[in-house]
């Protein structure tokens, strides 16, 4: 499976609340700025604002972004399935 489409279902996991196997599956993508987003937004979410910042800052985010987390993923979600 393409890390876009885990991407997509990961997105879908991680609104539904299954925090643990998200996490692993943004951690194995480590190079990709998509799953850094994803990443930070996860560690956002658990409140977790230190390693939030790390992440972003992997993705090429310098500041705190604006919006709120669930946001970001369904911003997420739909530049994911744009790019089918």
């Amino acid at each position: 499976m393409a890390i876009r489409e885990e991407l997509i279902g990961a997105i879908d996991m991680a609104l539904s609340g299954d925090w643990e196997a998200t996490h692993k599956l943004v951690q194995k993508h480590g190079n990709d700025r998509r799953a850094n987003l994803f990443h930070a937004t996860l560690h956002r979410q658990q409140g977790d604002n230190d390693n939030a910042m790390h992440w972003y800052r992997r993705a090429g985010i310098a500041g705190w972004p604006a919006t709120a987390p669930e946001i970001q993923l369904a911003m997420l979600r739909d530049e994911l399935q744009s790019q089918a």
